[in-house]
Formats: structure tokens, C-alpha cells, sequence
């Protein structure tokens, strides 16, 4: 039986890594990038409609907690490989974006380069928790 107390524990997890070479502003714009691809792909990670004690209504939000990790640019590729072997659901934030201005222009530089070619700055993976954990092997924690 579960009342109110219970924690809540999530079978699967949604994870950000982020390339720890990354400025401040590019940490938290890559970020809210990468979570929006999950959201919008897997309805089933988002929650109910929030509301104030007013009435007043805002957006539903992820159901469960976003864990942020950064590495390496090589922990980043490595993960990249464990994440597509494993064909977990993820969403690439490339080097390239941070130079385009649209939404068009980003399909057009991540489509021009080789998955094994992409200069990957953020990576997002939503799965089972230990498939997710083992393609984040390497990782830390966002401090």
C-alpha cells in the first residue's frame, strides 16, 4: 500500500550529460534543448496540468526528476555509442548549434555529419534506469 509518505521511485530515469568544457549560459541553454526533445517524443514522462490555490493554471512538467552529468568530450562519444547500442531515446545537442539561429538550420548541421563525426555537447537518454546508467558509465554528476 502506498499513501502520501511513500517516496516515489521511477523505473525508468531521464538523464542530461553535458560536455564539461561548456560556459554557464551554454550549460543551462543546451540543458532546456536536450529535455524538450524527451518531452516532446515520450509523452508518458510529463505530468498533470499544474494549478495555485487561485485557480490559476500552468503547464504540466516532467513527472519524475532530471539528473544532469557532465564528462568529457570523449565520455560524451562514449555514451553516445552505449545510448544508440542500446536504442534508448535521446536527443544530440552538436557544437555547430550554438551557431545557427533556427530550428531548421539545426536539422541541417546535426544532418551533415556522420553519427561518429558529431562534435557532441549534450546528450539527453530517458530509459530503464540501469540501461540509462550503463550508457552514462564514466559520467559525473553537475556539481
Amino acid at each position: 500500500m502506498t499513501t502520501e509518505s511513500t517516496p516515489v521511485r521511477f523505473d525508468t530515469k531521464i538523464a542530461v550529460l553535458l560536455r564539461e568544457d561548456l560556459e554557464s549560459w551554454q550549460r543551462l541553454n543546451v540543458t532546456a534543448f536536450l529535455v524538450s526533445g524527451i518531452g516532446s517524443a515520450l509523452p508518458e514522462v510529463i505530468g498533470d496540468p499544474y494549478a495555485d490555490a487561485d485557480g490559476t493554471p500552468y503547464l504540466p512538467m516532467f513527472r519524475q526528476p532530471v539528473l544532469v552529468f557532465e564528462g568529457t568530450k570523449e565520455t560524451l562519444t562514449a555514451a553516445h555509442v552505449r545510448a544508440l547500442s542500446r536504442s534508448l531515446p535521446r536527443s544530440v545537442f552538436t557544437s555547430d548549434l550554438f551557431a545557427t539561429a533556427n530550428d531548421r538550420d539545426n536539422r541541417a548541421a546535426v544532418r551533415a555529419v556522420p553519427k561518429d563525426q558529431l562534435d557532441l555537447v549534450g546528450l539527453a537518454l530517458h530509459g530503464p534506469r540501469n540501461a540509462v546508467d550503463k550508457a552514462l558509465k564514466g559520467a559525473r554528476m553537475h556539481p
